[in-house]
């Protein structure tokens, strides 16, 4: 497991942290292959119960290393970066998030495979494909709509307007805004009491929950990823991905 991903395990939560402060936790090809290798192994153990996953103080994760994505273009919906998004997607024990900071392109997405997520005051989803001449992934061209109907999805998807953490729990994206210095304690406990539960009706209940969308969003996933794909091999896409880099 690469010290980029780190992953522990207490009293049935196993707690995943994106620990990449200094590039802002942007996501490698390296850490999406942590990422879902974490998830894999949470799954198989029986100790583990929940899952939390949390970010650094300051950011919770600023989406794709854009360097090493132009590097190691993911490249078919083999690539790590799908395979992480397939994973997560189908996750079958509850998933806890705790927001601090940005959650861009990604980092925004994958909290909508979370049953949980809590938010600190400062922070903001943004959801920049298009801008970058990409499409949404992760199914989120499906699930954003469900969660925030479809006028502050088209806000959010194709304007690439940022939500702030008040308005994130207003549309039903986050359950609740919290001081940041408390964020990651609430969502600790939070993680605490679902892993006292019982755990096959706790399953059982996450499974019935998904189960009316989960075949819709494994397709919507690979449809958003051949698009992805094919977009980004594109002109405008290489363009705005190679000025955002030479902003950087």
């Amino acid at each position: 497991m690469t010290d980029v991903v780190l992953t522990s395990v207490a009293e049935g939560v196993a707690t995943v942290t994106l620990n990449r402060p200094a590039k802002k936790n942007a996501l490698t090809t390296a850490m999406y292959t942590a990422l879902a290798d974490a998830l894999d192994a949470a799954e198989a153990d029986a100790d583990v119960r929940v899952v939390l996953l949390r970010g650094h103080e300051t950011v919770f994760c600023a989406g794709n290393d854009i360097g090493d994505f132009l590097d190691r273009p993911q490249s078919g919906t083999d690539a790590p970066g799908f395979r992480f998004l397939r994973t997560i997607a189908r996750f079958p024990k509850p998933l806890v998030a705790a927001v601090r900071g940005p959650a861009v392109g990604v980092g925004a997405t994958m909290l909508l495979h979370c049953d949980l997520v809590y938010a600190g005051e400062g922070a903001t989803l943004l959801f920049p494909f298009v801008d970058l001449g990409l499409v949404p992934e992760a199914g989120s061209s499906l699930l954003l709509p469900q969660v925030v109907g479809h006028q502050r999805a088209a806000a959010a998807l194709m304007l690439g307007d940022p939500l702030r953490a008040a308005a994130a729990a207003e549309a039903g994206l986050v359950n609740a805004v919290l001081p940041d210095a408390e964020v990651l304690d609430v969502a600790r406990a939070q993680a605490a009491r679902l892993a006292a539960k019982p755990a096959t009706a706790l399953l059982e209940t996450k499974r019935l929950l998904r189960s009316g969308t989960q075949a819709a969003l494994l397709d919507r996933i690979e449809d958003e990823g051949a698009v992805f794909t094919r977009l980004l091999g594109e002109p405008e896409a290489r363009a705005a991905l190679g000025s955002f880099l030479a902003r950087r």
